[in-house]
């Protein structure tokens, strides 16, 4: 039986894009399904406590930016720890993303561009000319998807997504869930990857 992994995400989270790429090497190598859902990242938050990066304490901000560089290290990934479109709008990138889901579309590879574009490439995901060149670069049809992104149907899919994440107990971005077990963080996916390796029963409280 194929296995399905649910993906929670935002599009502008540095953690997402340093776990992206691992994501899809572990999907592969166990031939398993994913579902990509975008979530509205502030609606998890306030569930789970957390709040944005220039609220934390000073220290917190400063172990965030060291996090940051030290997996980027470890992943071999390029990062700019102090991005010049940061903080951005990540709504409509995300919803550009369900829309391709919705379509029946594999948004992966796209993803893996949107994320690069705020951390690695200091470009604007918020500017719909850039996610059309994004589009097109994946064979897209950019003008018809940037239309369905923009529609009260995808606005609601978003919206239903963050509900299902905080039902999953997402605490945060990227978080994974496979047989109702929530794991979140980038650094949990060789948890995932272990988890679908050995078929193990779900962890739960």
């Amino acid at each position: 039986m194929t296995a399905t992994v649910d993906y929670y995400f935002t599009s502008a989270s540095p953690f997402t894009y340093l776990g992206h790429q691992a994501l899809r090497t572990v999907l592969s190598k166990h031939g398993a399904d994913v579902r990509v859902k975008p979530i509205n990242l502030m609606g998890v938050w306030e569930i789970s406590g957390a709040v944005p990066p220039p609220r934390r304490p000073p220290v917190r901000q400063r172990q965030r930016l060291v996090e940051i560089q030290r997996i980027a290290d470890f992943r071999g990934l390029p990062i700019n720890k102090t991005p010049k479109h940061w903080p951005v709008d990540p709504e409509l990138s995300d919803r550009v993303i369900a829309a391709l889901a919705a379509e029946g579309h594999d948004p992966l590879s796209y993803m893996e561009r949107v994320f690069a574009a705020v951390w690695a490439n200091e470009e604007n995901i918020a500017d719909p000319d850039t996610l059309a060149r994004y589009l097109e670069l994946e064979k897209f049809d950019a003008a018809s998807i940037l239309e369905k992104a923009q529609s009260e149907a995808i606005a609601e899919i978003r919206a239903q997504n963050t509900k299902d994440a905080v039902e999953a107990d997402a605490v945060g971005v990227p978080t994974f869930v496979l047989n109702g077990e929530a794991f979140f963080g980038q650094d949990r996916v060789e948890y995932l990857d272990h988890a679908l390796a050995t078929g193990r029963q779900p962890i739960t409280p």
